[in-house]
């Protein structure tokens, strides 16, 4: 884990800082005779993260100007979340995918994103109909969310390692995203994307934002 949420320097400490991820895999879809999986995934991590709710509290006593949580004494503080992946053929050119993750919310978001709900599904399609075999296509939608004690940190003012400008009149941020993989040489992908994500940063009062993007995926 990093010293410092989403951070470079790691702290090298497992008795301050350390992650453990658990995953059950079961091959098997949910449609007769066709091929799936289910994946369910928890983890814990344990690191120097403060408490949304003793961040806020600080901030209504009058301790500090605006609430800040990484105003607390070195500590080892717990979060834990889960998730549910399912993915299932429909067809034996299209595949179906649905995904829920969820962590306790309370604790500072430390790595990676800003996240503590998220609802996401889609579908996938490959080339075979086309004679591109090794290309995909996919449309993609996703709406996350964050916990109660997390919105008031951020609507009093609060700020995170990537949200948070002063305010916060919130709502669901919901993303549709499409995205087309082009297999260029044996080993060699690029995806050009497109997202469509109204509310960013769960702000009511920012977007609706068109993002394009560009993925290279290289196998060795």
């Amino acid at each position: 884990m990093p010293t410092v949420a989403n951070g470079i320097d790691m702290q090298w400490n497992l008795r301050r800082a350390r992650g453990e991820s658990y995953e059950f895999e079961l091959h098997r879809g949910v449609l007769p005779k066709k091929d799936g999986m289910v994946r369910f995934l928890a983890y814990t991590n344990y690191a120097n993260m403060g408490i949304y709710r003793d961040a806020v509290n600080q901030y209504l006593e009058g301790k500090v100007a605006k609430p800040d949580i990484t105003n607390h004494p070195l500590q080892t503080t717990l979060k834990y979340g889960f998730g549910v992946n399912l993915e299932q053929a429909l067809t034996p050119n299209i595949t179906g995918y649905g995904r829920f993750g969820w962590n306790n919310g309370k604790t500072e978001s430390y790595a990676f994103t800003e996240i503590d709900q998220s609802l996401a599904g889609g579908v996938f399609v490959n080339g075979r109909k086309w004679a591109r075999p090794q290309d995909r296509f996919g449309i993609a939608a996703a709406s996350n969310a964050l916990s109660g004690d997390h919105r008031r940190y951020l609507a009093l003012g609060g700020t995170g390692f990537i949200i948070g400008d002063g305010a916060l009149n919130y709502g669901r941020e919901n993303i549709l995203e499409s995205y087309y993989t082009v297999q260029v040489w044996k080993g060699l992908y690029i995806a050009p994307d497109v997202q469509y994500i109204v509310n960013p940063a769960y702000n009511r009062d920012r977007g609706p934002v068109v993002v394009p993007g560009f993925r290279l995926h290289i196998e060795l």
